[in-house]
């Protein structure tokens, strides 16, 4: 540590904001720079598809710090992009040509919501990533359009959710056979889209958007299937892109993000990454992901500083089982683990109270939990995934 006398982070989210926060746990009191390309404070991005997007919370409600960021010490630079990185001299390039020297650097730059390829620009069309987008899809929905939500994932699914309990005509397309298809199986797709319909949304799988209709203003959708869909307000929410395009020629390796070995370490001497840019072999399962929710940023933040932090040698792998939950209506969507489609499947439920629990297991080891409304029995469920535990300890769990 006595070697690091100033550590940039650059990315200012969820994980960007631990990160500070745990360098300063860690005692460290050199210098500490904050680099964030939106010009706000780091605030919590999953109420942006719900209750911002709804209009019951404020802004203020999802700050991400309620103390003085003084007691921090650290330098914000916030509206500021980071446009290059020169490892070698270890310099991070802003927008505007001022460069802000480092001896450490985390990134946490997180990434951007993902375009469809034939997207127009229309009024009415949004993506979804950023406080500022749900504050104009927010405004736009006071006119009470007919919407339309392509891509039935976490997000896309919450905005479906979130407008329909605003009592709004609501359609949402997906080009798999069932939501979730593709991380959580048809079958627990199946489940959610039945939420969905119940609660008067109308779900289109199997299909795909050809073309927008409108001239100016968005009026419809044309399907892959010759029918239209029409809408005033269109949400596009197929995933993100991560935010890496100020790396390339920098040293640090990139592959679907920022490329990390088990430590969270980058390819550049110096370097860690944590949070939804954070591209790392995980040796729980023996696979290199790279995890967009919410804990796995927190967990891998305070994990990416001990790395940077630490003396050469004594880093060590960050094992997770990571978590992600979703709120849809009045379900509440928890998982552990790495499931998988083809993984063997274990389902209880759903009850009439809307409770199900599901397994994943492979050669006989849990390896992937969803629970639908039974956050007690994902806990203890979490903990044996990392514990690498069996189907057998599971179906105890599962079955108390």
């Amino acid at each position: 540590m006595s070697q690091l006398r100033k550590i940039a982070v650059v990315g200012a989210s969820l994980a960007g904001l631990r990160a500070v926060e745990f360098i300063r746990r860690a005692k460290f009191d050199g210098e500490l720079v904050l680099i964030g390309d939106e010009p706000q404070l780091p605030y919590d991005r999953p109420p942006l598809s719900k209750e911002v997007l709804r209009g019951e919370w404020e802004q203020e409600r999802i700050a991400l710090r309620r103390k003085s960021y003084d007691e921090l010490n650290v330098e914000l630079m916030l509206g500021r992009h980071a446009v290059a990185l020169r490892s070698a001299e270890r310099e991070v390039e802003l927008e505007g040509g001022d460069v802000v020297a480092y001896d450490g650097l985390v990134i946490t730059t997180g990434g951007s919501a993902r375009r469809l390829p034939n997207q127009p620009t229309l009024d009415g069309v949004f993506t979804l990533r950023t406080l500022d987008d749900s504050l104009r899809i927010r405004a736009a929905l006071d006119a009470k359009p007919r919407v339309a939500v392509i891509g039935a994932g976490f997000i896309g699914a919450e905005v479906a959710a979130s407008a329909r309990q605003l009592g709004l005509d609501v359609t949402m397309i997906e080009a798999l056979e069932t939501p979730l298809a593709r991380t959580l199986g048809p079958k627990l797709g199946r489940v959610l889209q039945q939420v969905h319909e119940r609660r008067g949304v109308r779900v289109l799988c199997g299909r795909k958007v050809e073309h927008f209709e409108g001239t100016d203003r968005v009026t419809g959708l044309m399907l892959d299937d010759g029918t239209t869909v029409a809408c005033e307000l269109v949400v596009v929410g197929i995933g993100m892109t991560p935010s890496v395009s100020w790396l390339e020629g920098s040293g640090v390796e990139v592959d679907d993000g920022v490329r990390c070995d088990e430590t969270l370490g980058a390819s550049a001497p110096g370097v860690v990454a944590a949070g939804d840019v954070a591209n790392w072999h995980n040796p729980l399962f023996g696979e290199r992901m790279r995890v967009e929710h919410w804990t796995n940023a927190v967990e891998q933040a305070r994990h990416a500083v001990g790395t940077l932090l630490a003396a050469p040698g004594e880093a060590q792998p960050f094992l997770s089982a990571p978590m992600f939950w979703s709120d849809q209506f009045d379900t509440k969507i928890q998982g552990a683990g790495r499931p998988r489609p083809s993984d063997d499947l274990t389902v209880f439920g759903p009850t009439k109270e809307g409770k199900l629990l599901a397994l994943y297991a492979r050669a006989g080891r849990l390896v992937g939990v969803v629970t639908f409304n039974q956050p007690p029995k994902l806990i203890q469920l979490r903990m044996l995934i990392a514990k690498r535990g069996s189907l057998d300890e599971a179906l105890k769990i599962a079955e108390s």
